[in-house]
């Protein structure tokens, strides 16, 4: 069993933050790259932020200098800091995480999904 589990989304106005957090839970041999995307509305999923397990960071264009994307790999958990946010961000926010299983193959999870909506 293998679960990763989202919080800290929810409604903020233009300019404000939003903290999220994602913990990786079960039967897990070893976490590789952690992540986080977007979805909006009508549109495909798109990549937010990566961070390795050593802790190199890759961010799209958009969010660079407002978004933080940090993990504690001690608690399998991966964190989104998200400044300055604008309503553009609003989206459904998932993270993503490339682990082995024990009882497994190496594969990408997803969590549920948060929404995050930011107001003007």
């Amino acid at each position: 069993q293998v679960q990763l589990v989202e919080s800290g989304g929810g409604l903020v106005q233009a300019g404000g933050s939003l903290s999220l957090s994602c913990a990786a839970s079960g039967s897990i041999f070893s976490i590789y790259d952690m992540g986080w995307y977007r979805q909006f509305p009508g549109k495909q999923r798109e990549l937010v932020a990566t961070i390795t397990s050593g802790g190199k960071t890759n961010y799209v264009d958009s969010v660079k200098g407002r978004f933080t994307i940090s993990r504690d790999n001690a608690k399998n958990t991966v964190y989104l800091q998200m400044n300055s946010l604008k309503p553009e961000d609003t989206a459904v926010y998932y993270c993503n995480a490339d682990l082995a299983a024990t009882w497994g193959i190496r594969r990408e999870y997803w969590g549920q999904g948060t929404q995050v909506t930011v107001s003007s």
